[in-house]
C-alpha cells in the first residue's frame, strides 16, 4: 500500500491573490466579498478597500474588519488621469494582483484600464449588454422585461461594455417597483460576484482577447425561465 504523507508533504495551498475593492457608498457588495473571503479554501484575500469619496460608509465598515481602508477624493485631483495615477500608485504599493469593483461611481481613464486588463471586474445591476448605464431597474420595468438580473464583467475602456463572466437572472415580478427590483436583483449580486471572484483567483476563468475564456469543469447547468411554463 501506498503511504500516507505527512504534514509536510502534503502539496500546499497556492497564495491567496490580493484583491483591492472600489466602492463609492456603502458597500453591499464589498461586504459580500469580504465575507466570503473569510472562508479559508476561498482563492483572494481581500487586502485593500478604496474609496473616492471621503465620506462612503464602507469605509468604516471596512476598518471594523481589520482590512486597510483608504479614501482617495477625487475632489482633490485636478484630472481623471491624475487621480487614476495615485490610484494605480496605491494599488501597487498594496501588491494588488485583482481589483473588484463594487458601486464604484467613476470613470476610469483608458490609460488606468488597460494596466489592469483581465485583472479588473465589476458588477452591474443589468443582463448586459442590456441597461447599460445608471437607472437600470426603473429602464427595465418601463421596457416590460420579465427576466432582469447583474452581470460581471472585465472593465474595459467603455462603460459596462467589457467582457460576460457571470450573470444571475431573476423574474420580474407584475408588481415590481424599481425598489423591490433592486432589492431583488441586489440579493443575487451578493451571490453572484464572490463566485466571479472565486473563478477569477483560481484561474477557472480568464480574459483572452475580447473573450472570455471558463474552464469546462464550471457548472452552467442552471438558468432560470419566468414565468415558468
Amino acid at each position: 500500500m501506498p503511504r500516507a504523507m505527512n504534514e509536510t508533504e502534503r502539496p500546499a495551498h497556492p497564495p491567496r491573490k490580493r484583491v483591492a475593492v472600489l466602492i463609492s457608498g456603502r458597500g453591499s457588495n464589498m461586504m459580500s466579498l469580504v465575507e466570503a473571503a473569510r472562508a479559508p479554501d476561498y482563492p483572494a484575500e481581500i487586502c485593500l478597500v478604496v474609496s473616492n469619496r471621503p465620506d462612503a460608509a464602507g469605509l468604516a465598515w471596512a476598518k471594523a474588519q481589520g482590512i486597510p481602508a483608504v479614501a482617495l477624493d477625487h475632489k482633490l485631483y485636478s484630472d481623471r488621469a491624475h487621480f487614476d495615477g495615485q490610484l494605480h500608485a496605491l494599488l501597487t504599493a498594496s501588491r494588488i494582483e485583482i481589483v473588484a469593483l463594487a458601486g464604484f461611481m467613476r470613470l476610469l481613464t483608458a490609460d488606468f484600464v488597460a494596466k489592469w486588463t483581465g485583472r479588473m471586474i465589476n458588477i452591474h445591476p443589468a443582463l448586459l449588454p442590456a441597461f447599460k448605464g445608471l437607472d437600470t431597474h426603473a429602464r427595465a420595468l418601463a421596457a416590460g422585461v420579465r427576466i432582469a438580473g447583474c452581470t460581471v464583467h472585465f472593465v474595459s475602456a467603455g462603460v459596462d461594455e467589457g467582457a460576460i463572466i457571470a450573470q444571475a437572472a431573476v423574474p420580474v415580478l407584475p408588481a415590481d417597483t424599481p425598489g423591490t427590483l433592486a432589492a431583488r436583483i441586489l440579493t443575487s449580486e451578493h451571490k453572484l460576484y464572490p463566485l466571479a471572484l472565486q473563478l477569477l483567483a483560481f484561474g477557472q476563468v480568464r480574459l483572452d482577447g475580447d473573450q472570455v475564456w471558463i474552464d469546462q469543469k464550471v457548472n452552467h447547468k442552471l438558468a432560470l425561465i419566468s414565468p415558468i411554463p
